[in-house]
């Protein structure tokens, strides 16, 4: 299959990408002139983007998401997951304690994955802002997260400003369903493809170097399932905490990822902007 031609609706997928993101970018530039009126004030928007929390299932699409975010923004993505393993690699302090938490079969302490949030967010990479990967999963995390931020930028005055605006994306559980116990992964590759949306060219053959193709155990109907009802009972009081506040969006993530990015990028723009507003009400 290595030397197969691409399919045409490959091209049409490609062609009606580019359209979507110049559709973005004209967005982005309309919505910012039209509440700044000045592009010297548009680049006050990409210079303080602030902190993105992404809420959503497994399956929602929050890895895709974060990462079109982080290449459109030039802000980190910050992955807890990513970062115990990083601590344990490299036996930090808090790695060596995350190890011991983790060989006796015991879940991480909300302290100790504050401990290293708290150690990522003071990186210089991420004074302009960031996006949350996994991060909160608990009201407590939530609690946390606001307190962190408004101690870190009380001595500015700007510590309001900085609090996240908190995306969720919603899925109909059966197409959620679908598209996870769907997905097929090449072993060789890593390309990703699903059975119902995006099969290959070969059932359960990757297009790229011919190998068969298999499903992750994390994709499994089952495991999905206890996921699924583990986030229901978990992560949902996250966006209940946030709605009481006033601070949540929500995203319908039902829609094709392009149409989902250009909500989402609408979403954090309005959000930057507002911010932008604030601090030159305030005088700074």
């Amino acid at each position: 299959m290595t030397g197969s031609l691409p399919r045409a609706d490959g091209f049409a997928a490609a062609a009606t990408g580019r359209s979507t993101r110049r559709r973005i970018v004209r967005s982005v530039v309309n919505l910012v002139q039209e509440r700044l009126g000045a592009s010297s004030m548009a680049e006050q928007v990409l210079r303080t983007i602030g902190p993105v929390v992404l809420l959503g299932p497994p399956g929602a699409g929050k890895g895709t998401q974060s990462k079109g975010i982080t290449e459109h923004y030039h802000i980190p993505q910050v992955s807890t997951g990513d970062l115990l393993r990083e601590h344990v690699k490299q036996q930090t302090p808090l790695g060596v304690q995350v190890q011991a938490v983790i060989a006796r079969g015991e879940l991480v302490p909300d302290n100790l994955v504050c401990d290293i949030v708290a150690w990522r967010l003071r990186q210089p990479d991420a004074d302009r802002g960031f996006v949350l990967d996994g991060f909160p999963r608990t009201q407590k995390q939530a609690a946390w997260l606001d307190s962190f931020l408004k101690f870190e930028f009380f001595d500015s005055g700007k510590w309001a400003s900085w609090l996240p605006i908190v995306i969720r994306i919603e899925v109909d559980y059966n197409k959620l369903l679908l598209r996870i116990t769907g997905r097929r992964t090449c072993p060789i590759c890593g390309s990703i493809y699903n059975v119902h949306s995006k099969p290959p060219l070969v059932d359960e053959i990757c297009d790229k170097d011919g190998a068969k193709l298999v499903i992750r155990e994390d994709d499994r109907d089952e495991v999905i399932r206890e996921r699924l009802d583990t986030y229901e009972h978990q992560t949902k009081p996250v966006a209940e905490y946030y709605m009481a506040l006033g601070r949540l969006v929500t995203v319908d993530g039902d829609q094709s990822p392009e149409a989902v990015s250009a909500s989402i990028l609408k979403e954090i723009d309005s959000h930057a902007c507002d911010r932008v507003q604030r601090n030159q009400a305030k005088g700074t």
